[in-house]
């Protein structure tokens, strides 16, 4: 299907937000001022009412698509209806940013509603390679891959987790969604450092989009307190630190609030946003202070 859109503006320096159901009307109500809407591309399959919707918004937004259910990870071969899916709605609505997990969640006729881990292989990294590859050729354009949450680490490792996504991208030309909140709570969950995180990453050139959320806690198994990714809590502080540090690196890029449960009236996504916009602005005028001194 052709569409009469006019072309997707450039996602500029405003944030954007994830869209849920609930928050669609007042969305068309206000038409707030954000960057983008992103949207998770399984909801829009099959058709309907929604796609009229989704196209209403696209005139006034541009659009990113975020996969969640193509378990790009499976070790048997990618669900080629689910990929014909993605692709009819990627050519219907030309979104700005395409993007999926680094994780799987499928194999044989097994499906599973999570983002299941990945162990940093040789084999894995050969197989997410395929695939993305595979993915990319059926849209005909990059598309960005996410780092997981983390509750565990697998033993025998060939990658830790930057490397693999850095060499996924140079195998495969894929950019990179890097969401800080994970960042953060795998770092808590695996004893690691979030900031060491970061810098492994080099000049970022590969990272094409930030994404912000909340998280919440919980007692894990040896008294220690575990973060849980859950999308449903305010940002924390320490996660607007490492973004902030983040945008000092790696300079800006198109940032994206999700909050997925316990969700808030529309205002409270908008303040979030707000916050986002006022961080990044701060971050560009000191680098550009610096820059001049």
């Amino acid at each position: 299907m052709l569409n009469d859109f006019p072309p997707n503006p450039p996602i500029g320096t405003r944030t954007g937000i994830g869209l849920r159901a609930p928050h669609i009307g007042a969305v068309r109500a206000q038409t707030p001022p954000l960057g983008f809407l992103e949207v998770h591309t399984e909801n829009y399959f099959g058709g309907g009412a929604k796609l009229k919707v989704l196209e209403g918004l696209r005139v006034d937004y541009p659009l990113s698509f975020h996969g969640v259910g193509l378990s790009l990870g499976r070790a048997d071969g990618l669900c080629e209806d689910h990929l014909a899916q993605v692709r009819t709605l990627v050519k219907r609505f030309e979104p700005a940013l395409v993007s999926e997990h680094l994780s799987w969640s499928a194999y044989a006729h097994v499906a599973v509603p999570d983002l299941l881990p990945v162990p940093f292989t040789h084999e894995a990294l050969d197989v997410f390679a395929r695939h993305i590859d595979r993915f990319q050729t059926v849209l005909g354009r990059q598309v960005l891959i996410e780092n997981p949450s983390n509750y565990m680490i697998f033993d025998r490792l060939d990658y830790d987790e930057p490397e693999f996504l850095l060499r996924l991208s140079a195998m495969t030309g894929c950019g990179l969604l890097i969401d800080i909140n994970n960042v953060y709570v795998s770092a808590h969950n695996l004893g690691r450092d979030s900031y060491a995180y970061l810098a492994a990453l080099g000049h970022g050139e590969a990272i094409g989009q930030f994404h912000l959320a909340g998280h919440d806690e919980a007692p894990g198994d040896d008294g220690q307190v575990l973060l849980i990714d859950t999308h449903g809590h305010s940002i924390r502080q320490e996660v607007w630190a490492l973004y902030e540090t983040a945008l000092e690196r790696f300079g800006d890029r198109p940032t994206l609030i999700e909050w997925d449960t316990a969700l808030p009236d529309l205002d409270v996504l908008l303040g979030e946003a707000a916050r986002a916009d006022a961080r990044r602005a701060r971050v560009a005028r000191n680098l550009m202070a610096a820059s001049h001194a």
